[in-house]
């Protein structure tokens, strides 16, 4: 309680739903906070809750603690919710990860795309509609945003229900040793954190499948491009390992696609 009493207080810019207007307020502990934003924004102390304004995630006198000055909160009374804060495509913290994997799955795409400069002009016309056919197939998928959702049946996200994440550990073990674990649904500087581990591959991106992808254009003779063979290398679990950034090897992983998957005698799906 001495503590407490004396104690430097901390600033914030508190605001309440839907009024852009914000007040610098300072308090010693959340419960003094409340106080005095209810105060100065004409609400009843008793029933309003104190957020994140930009994730709404509701301060606890622990959290209160830990995050720093001149962060932005907001009020919310009883049957206000945080999704009247935030841009419209954001309507909950869910939207956002999956926003954040789709973000990533998408950045995957555009190297696939940007390599078609390095083929001749035949080749390049049937790299593009290869492209085309993988954009159009994860366009369908929601660009596996669903990786990062922990509203996802479990079966399709890397997450637990409550939105904890797990280092899969490195491309050439079974597990992570350290026990890395994070969650970036319960506040800010967890998810900046989450910004830095990686969805790597095992077999590489860069140094292995696409070049493969481009070879098999090259070499292909007639024979139809398993494009569904290099679409689940690039994009989905099959090769994509969740890693902490100590885990994530920057070296070459040595690993090499599956001569026997290169091509298939199915018929090439057109692109729509």
């Amino acid at each position: 309680m001495f503590f407490t009493m004396f104690k430097r207080p901390k600033i914030f810019k508190v605001r309440a739903l839907e009024q852009p207007q914000k007040y610098g307020l300072a308090g010693r502990s959340l419960a003094e906070l409340n106080q005095k934003a209810c105060k100065k924004l004409q609400l009843p102390f008793s029933k309003c809750r104190m957020c994140l304004y930009e994730d709404g995630t509701e301060l606890t006198e622990e959290y209160f603690r830990s995050i720093p000055d001149n962060t932005e909160l907001v009020l919310l009374t009883p049957g206000q919710t945080w999704q009247g804060c935030i841009e419209p495509r954001f309507k909950n913290k869910s939207s956002y990860m999956k926003y954040n994997c789709e973000s990533r799955i998408r950045g995957y795409m555009r190297e696939v795309e940007s390599y078609a400069s390095t083929l001749g002009p035949k080749e390049q016309a049937e790299y593009k509609q290869i492209a085309e056919i993988m954009w159009n197939e994860l366009k369908s998928m929601k660009f596996n945003g669903c990786y990062f959702d922990r509203r996802e049946e479990e079966t399709r996200r890397l997450c637990t229900s409550e939105g904890w994440f797990s280092c899969q550990g490195p491309f050439d073990a079974d597990d992570c040793l350290a026990k890395h674990s994070i969650n970036p649904y319960s506040n800010r500087e967890s998810r900046i954190l989450f910004s830095t581990w990686n969805l790597d591959h095992r077999i590489e991106k860069k140094r292995t499948i696409v070049p493969a992808l481009a070879q098999a254009v090259k070499e292909q003779n007639g024979r139809q491009v398993n494009w569904e063979y290099f679409y689940q290398l690039l994009f989905t679990l099959e090769n994509l390992k969740l890693v902490h950034i100590a885990c994530h090897k920057k070296t070459s992983h040595n690993l090499c696609c599956d001569p026997a998957m290169i091509y298939t005698k199915r018929a090439l799906k057109k692109a729509k």
